[in-house]
């Protein structure tokens, strides 16, 4: 005689569901409130000028600013405000996506789902607003390059960035090939934790320092 196992699927009720949307929308309220002391803190605190005597990287600068696109755009009534509104969008769509998949890396979010479909579920999400952000970002800067040559925030933006390229590198090249051996695990192994929690760190660096940026022009 062969006993069958059917194995039932188990749907949280509506109670734990609206617990779980209050947690995230607590977890969002105080992140939120952590970023914005953190950008008051670092405008209140580190200097806004590089003060660098490097004349012809500056000089270089103040000529994109000063070019008939620069200008265009900074003294347009429509186009700056327009590109910011899209910058703003792309960050919200690649780093606020991208987010969920360092919380599965981390083992806080999604455990029962394979770090696999994750990945292919929020990556193109993300590579769209990665790339809406890189495209604006350069307009914005040609239109304040001067500006941003001298922010002491624009260069400590520019380094987080490229060490958040770097540390996803890394994942891609290193960690990602490998996840065929963990891809089920509720608990990631340490490496991919690691990068999950690098990759937040970073982005969120990238974030207060580039609204640190925008406040002291």
């Amino acid at each position: 005689m062969s006993v069958e196992f059917v194995r039932m699927e188990v749907r949280p009720g509506r109670e734990e569901v609206v617990t779980k949307v209050w947690r995230g929308l607590l977890a969002g309220f105080l992140i939120s409130v952590s970023i914005g002391a953190a950008v008051w803190v670092l405008a209140a605190v580190l200097p806004h000028k590089t003060g660098s005597p490097f004349a012809p990287i500056r000089e270089f600068c103040a000529w994109v600013a000063d070019s008939r696109i620069g200008s265009g755009i900074l003294e347009s009534n429509l186009a700056f405000p327009i590109i910011e509104g899209l910058h703003l969008m792309g960050i919200a769509l690649s780093v606020g996506v991208l987010c969920w998949f360092d919380l599965r890396l981390l083992g806080l979010a999604f455990r029962d789902v394979p770090v696999s479909r994750v990945w292919k579920q929020v990556m193109p999400v993300a590579i769209v607003g990665f790339s809406l952000v890189f495209a604006t970002g350069f307009l914005l800067f040609w239109a304040e390059a001067k500006t941003a040559y001298e922010s002491v925030h624009f260069w400590i933006k520019l380094g987080l960035i490229v060490l958040a390229g770097v540390n996803a590198a890394y994942f891609e090249f290193v960690t990602h090939p490998g996840v065929a051996a963990w891809d089920s695990d509720r608990i990631p192994p340490r490496s991919a934790r690691l990068s999950g929690l690098l990759s937040l760190i970073f982005w969120t660096a990238v974030i207060v320092t580039g609204r640190t940026m925008a406040y002291s022009f």
